[in-house]
């Protein structure tokens, strides 16, 4: 069986006159919570995440998650990088924003959050209002991609968006515009498609904020081995080389250098 370790955020603060308890504890506060946490233990793969159980204690308030103590191991020292380094830029974009989230519930509900693991119960990451959990601006830049993958879904309410499967990426969101699906007439669904999009990397890890993409174009995507195309390429690139010593034009390349 698996081994199990445990993650506490205590919430201390105030509803109105109130000290803060289960009782006058917003359930959106809780909902937030609980996506964050999701993002700072599972911040890329999440259908195959490990199962993460949930508690509420008094105490003020104690959020109390379970999951594998391999998965609580790596937030302990995740816990304790952000203590060291007092900034969180060097997280991947998941689990940045997840504690910028955090903070920012801190600003505006005068919270103190207290984080620990079951690993080191005096050890605590403290989030109030007068820390600065930021991701530092300057280190982000626009930037374009090309992404393929399945597109399995379309659509939204208030921010219209495509969903493509991706093997490299994972399940992307992307913003598309209402107008862009208007005007596809055709089933988009379940088809392979290319998509060349514009967003946010990071300068210094080129990692992208998936969060950010928006679409610029649309490519039919289907790709085919093609034999006879293959081999009228090799032909004609014979052609190109016929009249050239490979040896030579080798020993040029090298400038003289022998292996």
């Amino acid at each position: 069986m698996e081994k199990i370790g445990e993650i506490e955020i205590r919430v201390v603060g105030k509803s109105g006159n109130q000290e803060l308890k289960p009782d006058n504890y917003d359930i959106k506060h809780i909902a937030s919570i609980l996506q964050n946490v999701d993002d700072l233990l599972y911040p890329n793969n999440k259908k195959d995440r490990p199962l993460i159980t949930y508690d509420l204690k008094e105490g003020s308030v104690k959020h109390v998650f379970k999951t594998t103590i391999q998965s609580v191991i790596g937030f302990s020292a995740i816990l304790t990088q952000i203590q060291i380094n007092e900034s969180i830029d060097f997280l991947e974009v998941r689990t940045a924003r997840a504690i910028e989230n955090i903070q920012n519930l801190s600003l505006q509900k005068n919270y103190e959050f207290q984080i620990k693991t079951s690993l080191n119960v005096d050890y605590q990451l403290i989030i109030n209002p007068s820390t600065k959990f930021f991701r530092a601006e300057n280190i982000w830049a626009d930037a374009e991609f090309y992404f393929y993958g399945i597109l399995k879904d379309a659509g939204g309410k208030n921010k219209i968006n495509i969903h493509l499967d991706t093997q490299d990426f994972g399940y992307l969101t992307i913003e598309t515009g209402e107008k862009f699906l208007k005007e596809k007439e055709e089933n988009l669904l379940f088809k392979t498609f290319g998509v060349r999009a514009k967003g946010k990397q990071n300068i210094e890890t080129g990692e992208i904020d998936t969060k950010s993409l928006i679409l610029l174009e649309l490519i039919d995507y289907q790709p085919k081995f093609d034999k006879e195309y293959l081999n009228s390429l090799i032909k004609k690139a014979k052609r190109s080389w016929s009249t050239i010593n490979a040896d030579e034009w080798l020993c040029n390349l090298r400038s003289g250098y022998e292996a």
